[in-house]
């Protein structure tokens, strides 16, 4: 069962997004099982003591689970008189994409007897946040999912920090030190698990005796480096040994005398600057023709159209990443077509996370037991990501699975 909570009457601008705002507020019926009850039947014939009516059948509920989604919506710039800018339609449909995901998930996992309550609720502003934070619908339910953004999760964490209520976080990387709740699930890993899967698989499938940090001198690349080298160092018991590097004008001949020529020496560039990469990469890329390189990259690379893939290739690029999509798989086009059958239409990056998140919530809950408030104990292997929590004090839990990928035949392919 869908309830919605405050909508107003539609414009008669933006129609698609309507049509979109219509699919949100349809509801399913809630799963109800019968069970008859035996009873007495009445006596043909008075007796002294007037037996007691018959009792009517019993009807039992199956267990419901509440689950509460709190989403932009924004569905308040429906009323007449007001807009949506493209800021807040980009966050609404984003939102719509994500619940119709999520609902066909559970919708799903109840084909298999399960039964839920989704609500979905709309975290318009701080406003309508701190009400929803004070809503016995929302705190008395066994599962919140959002809000989205940074800002907002810091305002609901706060208000459930002494709660034992699983708050998910679903799409936001934002670091959960940000938001001080024990309670919190981090759905995808922030930048810190990406530094440390990298440095990972380089201690314990590359092995190399030096790993190269090339550094644009930004102090924000720190968010990546740092638990890069404490990775590194820790795995390898200090016995790789991490080399930073300042380059100034892409020039690395202060390097050349310390690179190996028969095996990849490895290269380590966290930057996202653009005009740091065009030109460290093609010194790299020239340095490659006399020394053997490998090169592991921000997972923010792979939506860089500056950054061509036959250079990529030729250093042998790696990058780490959380939502990379095999749409050869069966899985993935099992679930394209029942989302294309729903909804008309096909499904985007959020809709898989909505269909991920939701499906691996949903079969926790389905369970009789408190699984969904152990999630690290539950790994899961999704379409769009896998989970892989680990519980950190005053942090909640984190999930820390990202996948390698390498730039093979002009493409990113998962390492195998």
């Amino acid at each position: 069962m869908t309830s919605v909570r405050n909508h107003r009457p539609p414009l008669s601008g933006n129609k698609w997004f309507i049509v979109l705002v219509a699919l949100l507020v349809s509801a399913c019926s809630p799963k109800v099982r019968t069970v008859p009850v035996a009873t007495k039947p009445v006596a043909e014939k008075p007796v002294v003591k007037p037996e007691k009516a018959p009792a009517k059948p019993n009807v039992v509920e199956a267990k419901s689970s509440v689950v509460s989604l709190i989403l932009p919506l924004s569905l308040d710039k429906l009323a007449p008189g007001q807009n949506y800018s493209s800021a807040d339609l980009k966050k609404a449909n984003m939102s719509v994409e994500y619940y119709q995901g999520f609902k066909l998930a559970l919708d799903s996992v109840a084909g298999q007897g399960a039964n839920f309550k989704l609500q979905v609720y709309d975290s318009k502003d701080d406003a309508a946040i701190h009400s929803l934070g004070l809503n016995p619908q929302v705190k008395n339910g066994d599962l919140i999912v959002g809000p989205i953004f940074p800002e907002d999760i810091r305002l609901f964490a706060a208000m459930f920090q002494y709660s034992r209520k699983p708050l998910v976080s679903p799409l936001s990387p934002a670091s959960p030190t940000l938001f001080n709740n024990q309670n919190l699930v981090t759905m995808t890993p922030p930048l810190e698990y990406h530094a440390r899967g990298a440095a990972t698989y380089i201690a314990s499938r590359l092995k190399p005796k030096k790993v190269y940090i090339l550094n644009s001198g930004f102090s924000d690349e720190k968010l990546y480096t740092a638990p890069f080298k404490r990775t590194i160092d820790s795995l390898s018991k200090r016995r790789i040994q991490v080399v930073p590097f300042t380059v100034v004008r892409g020039n690395l001949t202060p390097l050349v005398a310390q690179l190996n020529n028969k095996v990849d020496n490895i290269f380590l560039v966290s930057s996202t600057k653009q005009a740091f990469l065009m030109v460290t990469l093609k010194s790299l890329d020239t340095l490659s023709r006399k020394f053997p390189v490998m090169v592991f990259g921000h997972p923010n690379w792979e939506k860089f159209a500056f950054l061509k893939a036959p250079l990529l290739q030729r250093l042998k690029t790696h990058i780490t990443s959380t939502d990379k999509v095999d749409y050869k798989s069966p899985e993935t086009n099992n679930f394209i077509r029942l989302y294309r059958k729903v909804y008309r239409a096909d499904p985007t990056d959020f809709a898989i996370k909505g269909f991920d998140e939701g499906l691996y919530f949903g079969q926790l809950l389905a369970r009789d037991d408190d699984s969904y408030r152990r999630v690290e104990q539950n790994d899961f292997t999704g379409i769009h990501n896998s989970f892989h929590f680990e519980k950190r004090p005053g942090q909640g839990w984190i999930n820390t699975h990202v996948d390698i990928l390498r730039y093979e035949n002009f493409e990113l392919k998962p390492v195998q």
